[in-house]
């Protein structure tokens, strides 16, 4: 199975920090975890940027068993 990583908001957002999903696309994983988590979790995936393998990903980037999708929110900072 692949793997989701949730980091900073979506992780607070979600609960959860790492879960393993079904393989699939960008897209199909990231609504499940919204279906599964909620319209917070929504709201921040939705300005987050999302790598696979330590790429840059779009929603119909393919994502197999041996995959990494993460949730990266944008950072704040002073």
């Amino acid at each position: 199975m692949a793997r989701l990583r949730l980091f900073a908001q979506a992780r607070e957002a979600a609960g959860i920090g790492r879960v393993e999903v079904t393989d699939g696309t960008v897209d199909s994983i990231l609504r499940a975890a919204e279906v599964s988590y909620g319209e917070q979790f929504a709201a921040v995936v939705a300005a987050s940027q999302v790598w696979v393998n330590g790429q840059p990903a779009e929603g119909s980037t393919a994502v197999g068993p041996d995959d990494e999708v993460a949730v990266l929110p944008p950072v704040s900072g002073g």
